[in-house]
């Protein structure tokens, strides 16, 4: 199916490791122009490269810190420049420390996580609507989690990933009538491919510094399909609903990428 993204103009947030990578793969796949914005400078140049040798017709390096003041207006008046406009944006960027609700309760990490996962997602939406409200078209996916419907040890994580489903369903509520469409991503447990992280990715210390093999084994014993998430599902899941042809009546909606693990 041609899903007409060849030469969109597509920003992706926090592209550089994991669950972000695939998707500028993706959008890759389909010769998409993307915007790669992450603090991460070293391993978004690595994916860069990866993307062009994918097909995609441009990756685009921004190197920033999407919690400072007035980033998300920075991002998108890049991709503007660079491109000429904005078809999709990927708010994707995120983090996470694991543990149970009653051990953390240091207001700094709850801020930390807040302002990564849940505001960068809204500055980033806020700054997009005005060039694509404009254009009478555009495509917004928020990427949230299995945890936003309640996890152990992911309160703190899993509030901001609710969060998130809220605003893109606000969203689409509000920029329908501008021709904006916004849905969600909720991904299951994704563990990073070979090369798939940098040095200031949550995953940098290694798989076992954030889930060890037994809370990997009872993830994956309760999906349905009883078989791991990549990066690569939940990319094709991210690159149809940014689809202007194939997903063009859909908006408002949860997708959950995760072998059944969730049903939104």
């Amino acid at each position: 199916m041609d899903l007409a993204l060849a030469d969109a103009r597509v920003i992706v947030t926090g592209g550089a490791s994991n669950i972000g990578r695939g998707i500028v793969h993706g959008f890759a796949r389909e010769g998409a122009r993307v915007l790669l914005a992450d603090r991460d400078g070293a391993q978004a140049a690595r994916v860069r490269e990866e993307g062009l040798a994918l097909g995609a017709a441009a990756v685009e390096v921004l190197e920033i810190d999407l919690t400072t003041d007035g980033a998300g207006g920075r991002v998108v008046g890049a991709a503007v420049d660079r491109f000429g406009g904005l078809d999709a944006l990927v708010n994707n960027a995120g983090w996470s420390v694991p543990g149970f609700l009653t051990e953390q309760t240091d207001r700094a990490l709850w801020q930390r996580t807040i302002e990564t996962n849940l505001y960068t997602a809204i500055d980033c939406t806020q700054a997009a609507l005005g060039p694509m409200s404009e254009a009478g078209t555009g495509s917004i996916v928020f990427i949230s989690s299995d945890a936003a419907f309640g996890a152990i040890r992911q309160g703190v994580y899993g509030t901001t990933k609710a969060g998130l489903i809220a605003l893109a369903r606000t969203t689409a509520r509000e920029q329908g009538r501008h021709g904006v469409r916004s849905n969600v991503v909720c991904p299951g447990l994704v563990l990073p491919t070979d090369g798939g992280v940098g040095t200031g990715s949550l995953w940098a210390g290694g798989r076992d510094a954030v889930f060890d093999d037994a809370q990997v084994a009872s993830v994956v014993k309760q999906q349905p399909l009883r078989r791991l998430t990549t990066p690569a599902d939940v990319a094709d899941a991210v690159v149809w609903l940014s689809s202007p042809r194939a997903a063009r009546q859909v908006t408002g909606q949860v997708v959950a990428v995760g072998g059944g693990s969730s049903m939104p």
